[in-house]
């Protein structure tokens, strides 16, 4: 299926190599169609449902903590400016909430890319120690089964009703409501694919030069002819935060299998130990050549979604850009790790083009989220 530059309206006839479709929706300019599971189609009763869900505090141990706690839509759907999220308890886990926008087009969710699907990655955080706190489903089913509002709205999205209901009618909900997040727009959307050539100031036209160019910024972040994402969907170990582990990794590493074979959940040990967080891509996998390696995230609203990385530790755009001029280090006297991504090396920008580079992430912003 072939998009036009611009805001285009499709229809929900094209089957993708994913399984999904591609359903009617207009879209905002500069992104794709919004893949969709065959079995979990789009609609506005099932949209409004999840909604609801995705806002509902009871579904956590102590009663303080949603999907909104940590994806608030007036922080452009995260918990900025938090390093880390905190849960039930004011609890913190060791990862900064990545954004729901346009997590749609994602082909893992989560960081460490543990989840395919938004259906899957939904349910997760409910029986995190650290996140909702719950033991178990049964508390979020006995309420939707249960209050009159939920009742309803799942009889008519769902056809269900009592014990019917279950958990994964709760998660395709969420999942639906998340698909309808997306954002374009933007300033650069206008420039690049608008025709508009005053949507970005001068700077930040430079900076998109730095970005395809010597920055070598888009050959993780990607830009096609028509439309852009601003990620690869790969992992890659950045250096951030792997000198914490770097010294035991052998035995961590080691220790973290043996775990897993035996029924460890990878959901709450990731989440709950530091140092197990730094595992990365590699709790996953068990592959040596995924540690410390993160999923690269998207860059749309990066400017109001600080702190940055994996672990928060960047706070300023200026940071992340100085991280990877130094080749993945703030201080060029720290060493490379022997697990770092090979695109990952100094970039020698000057001063200006620093600036410039920055004052283009700014332009990624969409009208919606602008401060």
């Amino acid at each position: 299926m072939k998009l036009k530059r611009y805001g285009v309206s499709l229809l929900a006839v094209a089957v993708l190599a994913s399984g999904a479709v591609a359903q009617e929706a207009t879209l905002p300019l500069g992104l794709p169609s919004v893949p969709v599971p065959v079995d979990n189609l789009q609609d506005k009763g099932k949209v409004q449902l999840g909604d609801k869900l995705f806002h509902d505090k009871r579904f956590s141990s102590d009663g303080t903590v949603s999907c909104a706690t940590c994806h608030a839509r007036e922080k452009a759907f995260t918990d900025s400016p938090l390093s880390v999220s905190e849960g039930v308890g004011k609890q913190q886990g060791t990862r900064n909430a990545p954004t729901v926008i346009n997590a749609a087009y994602n082909h893992s969710q989560f960081w460490d890319g543990r989840e395919p699907t938004l259906e899957s990655q939904s349910g997760q955080p409910f029986l995190n120690p650290v996140e909702h706190g719950l033991k178990d489903y049964e508390p979020i089913l006995k309420i939707v089964r249960t209050d009159p509002e939920y009742k309803k709205l799942f009889r008519q999205v769902f056809g269900k009703s009592g014990d019917q209901v279950t958990i994964k009618e709760v998660e395709k909900a969420i999942a639906s409501f998340e698909r309808t997040i997306i954002s374009g727009d933007s300033p650069f959307d206008r420039y690049y694919y608008g025709g508009d050539k005053k949507a970005m100031n001068e700077a930040a036209i430079r900076g998109l030069q730095v970005f395809v160019g010597q920055g070598r910024c888009v050959s993780c972040h990607t830009i096609t002819d028509t439309h852009a994402l601003f990620t690869d969907n790969r992992f890659h170990n950045l250096g951030v935060g792997f000198d914490r582990v770097d010294k035991d990794l052998k035995e961590m590493a080691t220790a973290f299998t043996r775990a897993r074979e035996q029924g460890t959940n990878v959901d709450i040990a990731v989440l709950t130990n530091k140092n197990t967080s730094e595992l990365g891509r590699f709790a996953i996998t068990g592959q040596w050549q995924d540690i410390g390696a993160f999923k690269t995230p998207g860059l749309r609203n990066v400017a109001v979604t600080d702190p940055y990385m994996h672990d928060g530790s960047l706070v300023t755009l200026d940071d992340v850009v100085e991280f990877y001029n130094l080749g993945g280090r703030m201080d060029e006297s720290e060493p490379m790790n022997s697990f770092q991504s090979g695109g990952i090396r100094p970039l020698n920008l000057s001063d200006e083009q620093k600036d410039d580079l920055v004052e283009f992430l700014r332009a990624l912003t969409s009208p919606e989220y602008r401060k």
